[in-house]
């Protein structure tokens, strides 16, 4: 039976998403030529041209003027909620991170390692030094790099895979939130205050140091 031209797109469509998934095209990554790509998947290149707009719409791949294409999200998913999430405002993206975050806290203070504990406090320690130092950027990495360490200390999979696919959005958030306030030093202590938790197996202290810094970034936002 011949494969209708619909089909055969959403064929090349689905390989090209399947090495995308898989880690062979990474994001940031440029994908073969046109002429390349038409080849290895012995189809004609309108055919091809037509998969890759397919994957451009669903916020997978991104055409570059005289550049060529490139790997912008590593799945659907990923490119769902980054679009989602970028049109909201900075108030309902915190209240997301509330949810998720409070709930990586309480299961980081209950399934912690020594690698995470490591990892947690050298995080903690760079927020420190670039407060001292007076440098946004710095503690903007270090503020992100303790988050994403928290959740990794969830030990829950889907938690970890959920709260990275949100990590642009989430890192334009802490920016404004940044501008907004003393460069980081009105958090600390609560983050401070998240780690101790953490490290003591606390949930219930974890789960409040969380709300105390959302609650913190709520207020710097409507006062400003």
């Amino acid at each position: 039976m011949k494969v209708g031209r619909s089909s055969l797109v959403d064929q090349v469509a689905g390989r090209m998403e399947a090495l995308i998934d898989a880690g062979e095209w990474p994001v940031g990554e440029r994908i073969p030529t046109e002429m390349e790509l038409a080849d290895q998947f012995e189809v004609s290149r309108n055919t091809l041209r037509e998969a890759i707009r397919a994957l451009v719409h669903a916020g997978l791949l991104q055409t570059r003027q005289g550049s060529g294409t490139y790997v912008s999200s590593s799945s659907v998913l990923e490119a769902a909620i980054r679009k989602r999430v970028g049109r909201a405002d900075v108030l309902d993206t915190l209240e997301v991170r509330h949810a998720l975050e409070r709930e990586a806290a309480l299961l980081a203070a209950v399934r912690r390692n020594a690698d995470n504990l490591e990892e947690l406090r050298s995080a903690l320690d760079d927020c420190r030094a670039a407060i001292k130092a007076g440098d946004g950027q710095a503690y903007l990495t270090a503020d992100l790099a303790l988050h994403r360490a928290v959740v990794r200390a969830s030990h829950n999979a889907v938690l970890i895979d959920l709260y990275g696919h949100l990590t642009d959005p989430l890192e334009s958030s802490m920016r404004k939130i940044l501008d907004a306030s003393a460069g980081g030093s009105d958090a600390i202590h609560s983050h401070e205050a998240l780690v101790e938790a953490i490290a003591g197996q606390d949930p219930e202290r974890a789960m409040e140091a969380v709300h105390t810094y959302i609650a913190e970034f709520k207020d710097t936002l409507l006062n400003e």
